[in-house]
């Protein structure tokens, strides 16, 4: 193992057939995440020093998409803009309301070395609301858009989480195109609601069997974690190596889905998509 610093991991961790839910650390060296042997788990990595402190995004229920006419559909359609992301391509300054003072900065690249783009909640004149890790679930950090370190661009894309059917929807421009079973996290642990972004996308196989072929890293973090729980709090979507668990509330908070369902969203979604989650 490297000498390099460890940051912990805290992903769902998975329940196989008759087997109890484990609850063993990650962590992530020099960009790669270790687990204990014959250990299961679930959740996604955790900040090592967090240069800004944590995130912020007001908890929304998503509403559920109603079928229209067809030509108010097109209507519809045409007027859709999707939703706003913020690509961060240098330093920017954090703020904890649009017009006050800088409480942290912001760089380039995540804690797992990917890109940082933002998911953009509110917009108050030149701020913008933005959801990441470096603030608590509910709440938002503020960015000026008119900073130079920022680029905005916008997706049609969102992943819509319904955990009392325990099902996960991606949707574009507002309708469901991709439905699919999950696994939520178990009663004493469960998956906390909220309005979350993709802060990264991984390889499965860099952390461990468990996580299965993919990870999609959110901006969320789990407030309720198993007693003696060792690893981080990042809230996660990923595949598994016990899909039997698929569609039960048997993780510690992440929800967990079939590789080929996790393959086909990673393609899919871009880095800053919003993902609902809802009780």
């Amino acid at each position: 193992m490297s000498s390099r610093p460890v940051i912990p991991l805290v992903l769902v961790v998975p329940l196989a057939g008759a087997f109890a839910l484990s609850q063993t650390a990650f962590s992530l060296t020099t960009g790669s995440l270790t687990g204990g042997s014959g250990s299961t788990q679930d959740s996604a990595p955790r900040v090592p020093n967090p240069a800004i402190a944590p995130f912020a995004a007001a908890p929304a229920a998503p509403a559920s998409f109603t079928a229209a006419p067809a030509a108010a559909a097109v209507s519809r359609a045409s007027a859709w803009r999707g939703h706003l992301l913020a690509a961060v391509r240098g330093t920017v300054p954090l703020r904890d309301r649009p017009r006050g003072p800088v409480t942290l900065s912001l760089g380039a690249a995540t804690e797992f070395g990917g890109r940082r783009v933002l998911g953009v909640a509110a917009r108050r004149g030149p701020g913008l609301g933005i959801v990441t890790t470096e603030r608590p679930n509910g709440q938002l950090a503020w960015l000026d858009r008119r900073h130079d370190g920022l680029r905005l661009r916008r997706t049609r894309y969102a992943l819509h989480a319904d955990l009392s059917a325990r099902r996960l929807e991606l949707r574009r421009n507002g309708r469901r195109v991709r439905g699919l079973p999950v696994a939520i996290g178990t009663r004493g642990a469960p998956t906390p609601p909220g309005r979350y972004a993709i802060t990264d996308k991984l390889d499965g196989s860099r952390f461990g069997p468990y996580y299965g072929c993919c990870i999609l890293a959110l901006s969320g973090h789990q407030p309720n974690l198993p007693p003696g729980w060792p690893g981080g709090d990042r809230l996660a979507i990923h595949g598994t190596d016990a899909p039997a668990t698929i569609g039960t509330a048997s993780s510690a908070g992440c929800l967990r889905a079939a590789d080929t369902d996790l393959r086909a969203l990673m393609s899919r979604v871009p880095l800053g998509t919003p993902v609902f989650v809802r009780g």
